[in-house]
């Protein structure tokens, strides 16, 4: 048998290894980013298992669509609510309000109730509604 001499050699250079290479180094690296994403910590408040006793009012704040506003039904404007907030605080230190914003009306509405009752220290609480509902 004779070997020949004459054999060519390759002109071309094969790019599949190569490109095999890359897309594991790819899905490493993807994988190793996505891994090392951290979410915050939250720290959820506990239920209490001992039923409440005490009865304290709650006022509802509604922010209609007009950007209007009502306690308990009545339309009443930023300062009356402010007035009436702080004599319903001073009748109880632990009364509460509950905002109901609509959907409809402007958000910034809904923030300068959820500010006075944070200007008073007044607890406070947001209605929402179940979808579908």
């Amino acid at each position: 048998m004779q070997v020949q001499d004459d054999a060519k050699p390759y002109d071309t250079i094969n790019v599949t290894p190569m490109l095999d290479l890359a897309y594991v180094l790819l899905v490493v690296f993807i994988l190793m980013t996505t891994a090392s994403v951290q979410g915050l910590s939250v720290n959820m408040p506990k239920p209490s298992n001992k039923p409440s006793t005490e009865k304290h009012p709650l006022k509802v704040v509604q922010v209609l669509p007009e950007g209007t506003l009502a306690l308990n039904g009545v339309p009443v404007s930023m300062a009356e609510l402010e007035t009436r907030l702080q004599q319903a605080k001073a009748e109880d230190a632990k009364m509460s309000v509950a905002i109901k914003g609509d959907s409809r009306t402007q958000y910034a509405k809904v923030v300068a109730v959820i500010d006075l009752c944070n200007k008073l220290e007044v607890s406070m609480g947001l209605v929402t509604a179940r979808i579908g509902t």
